[in-house]
């Protein structure tokens, strides 16, 4: 019996130090996961304080342009006011629509930028698919001056192109911003053209050579099969075409000396002279506007709403199409893949 029973209790001796180095394991795993999962915490909190002070350097100007621009003249000489305004004030809004005549240079802002984006979408992928598909002689001689045309600033070489559009008799009109669009060239051209033809480096050649079994040409194979593929890097182009072409001030500039075909943007430079002029003309200017003299005065808070005015379009614009920019950033094939 004594030999039996010290047989069971040498039996029971493993499974109880089995049982207890378990026990101290699943303690010690819970401890670590409880661990982990409080770094976890901590590393995403770190995570969310940078994305919302990186977002706040870039939001800050709009904040502090609609809060300035609802200001009185009071609160902006005020020390104690810096965000929130003691009076709504709109009436600074009101100033500067009179001040900057939207109804006629928002027409002509929206005439040129709608068209020249639409030159940009068409040509530019269409000469993006020419390259990517097709080869012909010159070819990398040719897409290295598209690169260099994107590389070399404006500025550089606006002197031949003045003079090519005076030879023209085009200066004083829009077709120094638009026709140039229809070519691939324009304003940031060469980037759409680059944009298009990474994207349709990614397309299978499987699906054209399909179309043109079932007897499509290049065109319908183009049109019909290609182009609707490439909607991402077509939102991406469009939107920064419009971006750019709205806030566009050096080329319009140059190119157009007539005030009644000027854009809306450069109208915020009228604000800033009435803002700087001297009180008497300030004074006659808001009578010949028909506001009342006081309160209603040219200050830092017009030209504020004025600027909101001019941003307002292309942020509407943007808003609405967000999802889809960040969606064809993600699938314009800059890798070349």
């Amino acid at each position: 019996m004594s030999v039996n029973t010290e047989s069971l209790q040498s039996k029971k001796r493993p499974s109880a130090l089995s049982s207890n180095l378990q026990l101290r394991w699943r303690l010690f795993t819970r401890k670590y996961a409880n661990l982990t999962g409080a770094k976890h915490i901590v590393v995403r909190l770190a995570m969310y304080l940078l994305i919302i002070g990186l977002a706040f350097v870039f939001v800050y100007p709009f904040l502090y342009m609609i809060a300035t621009s609802l200001m009185s003249n009071s609160d902006l000489n005020s020390s104690s006011v810096h965000w929130l305004p003691t009076e709504i004030k709109f009436e600074n809004y009101a100033i500067a629509l009179q001040l900057m005549d939207i109804g006629r240079f928002v027409k002509n802002s929206l005439f040129v930028t709608v068209v020249a984006s639409f030159g940009h979408v068409i040509a530019c992928s269409f000469i993006g698919y020419g390259f990517a598909r097709y080869n012909f002689p010159l070819k990398k001689i040719l897409f290295g001056c598209v690169l260099l045309a994107f590389i070399v600033p404006t500025q550089t070489i606006i002197i031949p192109l003045y003079m090519t559009y005076s030879n023209l008799k085009w200066l004083d009109t829009y077709l120094p911003l638009i026709v140039p669009t229809f070519f691939g060239f324009g304003l940031r051209g060469a980037l759409y053209v680059f944009l298009f033809r990474q994207f349709f480096l990614t397309v299978p050649k499987s699906l054209e050579e399909a179309a043109r079994i079932d007897g499509c040409g290049f065109m319908m194979t183009y049109w019909r099969i290609v182009f609707p593929l490439a909607k991402a890097t077509l939102v991406v182009a469009l939107v920064l075409s419009v971006v750019w072409h709205w806030n566009d001030f050096y080329e319009s500039s140059l190119y157009i000396s007539s005030p009644a075909l000027g854009f809306l943007p450069p109208r915020l430079t009228s604000i800033i002279t009435a803002t700087n002029a001297l009180p008497e003309q300030q004074a006659e200017m808001l009578r010949m506007l028909g506001l009342e003299d006081g309160e209603d005065t040219l200050n830092d808070a017009v030209v504020m709403a004025g600027a909101l005015i001019i941003s307002a379009p292309i942020l509407v614009f943007f808003a609405f199409a967000q999802r889809q920019f960040m969606q064809g950033i993600e699938r314009t094939g800059i890798t070349g893949e």
